[in-house]
């Protein structure tokens, strides 16, 4: 095969992984109007298949969606023009899906579709190359946007340097734990002792504290540092240098990434689920405050989300949010919003809270198929095991499912 003919579906996974498994010479894309007259995304495309090593001649051919003619038409055309063609049934609408059937039958042409369940590739027609090949690719997070015309942006988190605190990951839960129902006043106490001005660089400011035990807070009100809080930061080596006096308290952060979480009142379970994404041993990448510019050109006003924490598992993404507070309705429609969007079809999500989960909010994650992992699975011990559940059918593609 040294051309492929794609047809163009709005799962974005459904529009590449054919040509990152084959590496034709050229592939076609029989689109929608639109997309065949968008330049940035065709070149988003392009910068896509480069990271993979790859430089195919990408062609887009405009076709209508919905008439089986016209598309029969179309790919008529692209046969007769490029030699050695063959054509990925994997995405398209119900039209095109005909067409090539019709086309298959008049020219003989190849034909052969991809199986999210089994994970392989199979022969449709004339496509023995293809009969049951295994899809031996494997995604990172951020091929998950590009491949959409996204691009993530640097969160509050720096990804590269988080293997230095995956120690002290289990402590700073358990810490939170202990903390829980002081959790929010331990956090905004941190906030108001160790503020910097806005616009420095975080990196520039400075590490130490000295503070009272008790600090003026929004609205004319106090907050006070948790009894014994401070001294268990130290014990997990979060501050150091712990000098406690009869009305004053002094210490210094470790360092400016232990301040950032410190101040932040979901970072510790985000921190907790991002390391038992890797303690599973399952997945290929693994990140955690991934922000999304869904128009992938990092201007200032494009639409952005935060994903708490995201991995992949082959070419499978898993899309996960963390809540300290109560499971809304309003945070699982945003989730499968961005699961659909930049996943489609056969990706994963999962919502965590450290709350109880309410029957009607399970309800509404089970419309949604969001999973839900809730404090009692934490408590337990269990997240591994519904991590691991997740992907039950992709580890083994011949069980039922």
């Amino acid at each position: 095969m040294k051309t492929l003919i794609e047809l163009y579906d709005e799962r974005p996974i459904e529009n590449v992984l054919a040509t990152e498994v084959f590496r034709p010479e050229r592939t076609v894309f029989l689109c929608p109007p639109e997309i065949a007259a968008d330049r940035e995304l065709q070149g988003k495309l392009k910068e896509y298949f480069k990271r993979f090593g790859l430089s195919p001649d990408l062609i887009f051919r405009a076709a209508d969606r919905f008439s089986t003619a016209k598309i029969l038409e179309e790919l008529k055309e692209i046969v007769a023009t490029y030699e050695d063609c063959a054509v990925d049934i994997s995405g398209g609408t119900d039209a095109a899906l005909f067409a090539c059937g019709m086309l298959c039958k008049e020219t003989k042409i190849p034909a052969f579709t991809y199986s999210r369940r089994k994970n392989r590739f199979f022969e449709i027609h004339d496509a023995e190359y293809a009969e049951k090949l295994e899809c031996n690719v494997k995604h990172k997070v951020e091929d998950c946007f590009l491949m959409a015309g996204g691009a993530i942006r640097q969160g509050r988190v720096d990804n590269a340097v988080l293997s230095r605190y995956l120690d002290q990951a289990e402590p700073f839960f358990q810490l939170y734990l202990k903390y829980k129902r002081q959790w929010t006043q331990a956090v905004r106490y941190m906030q108001k002792v160790s503020q910097g001005e806005k616009g420095t660089d975080p990196k520039s400011i400075p590490l130490f504290v000295e503070a009272g035990y008790s600090v003026k807070g929004d609205n004319g009100g106090r907050v006070t540092v948790p009894s014994g809080y401070l001294k268990d930061l130290q014990k997990i080596g979060f501050i150091g240098d712990l000098q406690e006096k009869e009305r004053t308290v002094s210490f210094r952060f470790t360092d400016h990434q232990t301040r950032t979480w410190l101040r932040d009142i979901g970072s510790v379970l985000e921190i907790y689920v991002y390391k038992k994404c890797l303690d599973t041993g399952l997945f290929d990448d693994v990140k955690t405050s991934v922000i999304v510019d869904w128009n992938g050109d990092h201007t200032r006003d494009n639409v952005t989300n935060e994903i708490d924490v995201m991995a992949t598992f082959g070419i499978t993404p898993l899309f996960i949010s963390c809540k300290t507070s109560e499971l809304s309705t309003v945070a699982l429609n945003e989730l499968a919003i961005l699961r659909d969007r930049f996943g489609g079809k056969g990706a994963k999500a999962a919502a965590v809270t450290s709350r109880n989960c309410l029957d009607v909010t399970r309800h509404r994650a089970s419309e949604l198929e969001i999973e839900v992992i809730d404090i009692n699975d934490l408590k337990s011990g269990r997240i591994e095991e519904h991590l691991r559940n997740l992907f039950q059918a992709e580890r083994f593609p011949e069980a039922p499912v």
